[in-house]
């Protein structure tokens, strides 16, 4: 049975990569701050629920331990934060904009360093990040915002990185934007359909290659510039 790890996995899209496993007959270790987590619990299948908070860096490191010996095929970076979207110049949120480098990009950082051994150990051996094309700086544009944009591109520059390190332990690394999915954090007038988006990101995940470590592409597989 392959196993996927997921982050952010109690809502969104990482609610619906959680489900969209589990029904295909992973086993899913979904984490999350909520531990109540009633949809994760409401899944079928080897649905396993752990409270994370991706900006802990010792909880991460006490999980990891915990889960010693256990492959994880596919590591999914999927918690994130959108906050002062629009912000200008003179409005920006200087917290925000902290919180939003923690969260967006230093975590899946150090998630990767965590569980970087129980990647190597799976067959897939696939690490797998939500950036965004607003992580792109050659798409950054006036009322783009500062904090989420910056953090994306933050995360895609770290990747990167990641996949250079990790060449050698056969892991790839790939980064997507996930289209504008209707989530709490994309509204509901958004155009994708988090199903479609995660089914979409799913499959690229599956027929990844070596010489493709490090992409950034979207969920439909089309290239993005950094």
């Amino acid at each position: 049975m392959p196993t996927v790890f997921i982050t952010g996995a109690n809502r969104g899209l990482g609610l619906e990569f959680a489900r969209q496993y589990s029904n295909e007959g992973w086993r899913v270790i979904a984490t999350c701050r909520d531990a109540a987590a009633e949809d994760l619990r409401g899944l079928v299948g080897a649905v396993e629920i752990f409270p994370l908070d991706v900006t802990d860096r010792a909880a991460a490191q006490a999980l990891a331990a915990e889960l010693s010996g256990t492959s994880i095929d596919v590591l999914l970076n999927n918690a994130g934060v959108l906050l002062d979207y629009h912000a200008r110049l003179g409005e920006i949120d200087h917290d925000a904009l902290a919180t939003s480098f923690a969260i967006n990009a230093l975590a899946p950082l150090h998630i990767c360093e965590s569980f970087a051994d129980h990647v190597a150990a799976s067959d897939m051996k696939v690490m797998a990040s939500i950036s965004s094309h607003l992580g792109s700086i050659d798409g950054i544009g006036a009322g783009s915002g500062y904090s989420y944009p910056a953090s994306k591109a933050a995360l895609n520059a770290l990747m990167k990185n990641v996949a250079g390190d990790v060449a050698g332990r056969g892991i790839k690394v790939v980064l997507f934007h996930p289209g504008w999915v209707r989530t709490a954090m994309g509204g509901p007038s958004a155009a994708v359909d988090p199903g479609d988006s995660a089914a979409g990101m799913r499959r690229i995940i599956a027929e990844l290659t070596a010489e493709q470590s490090g992409c950034f592409v979207t969920y439909q597989g089309d290239a993005l510039p950094w």
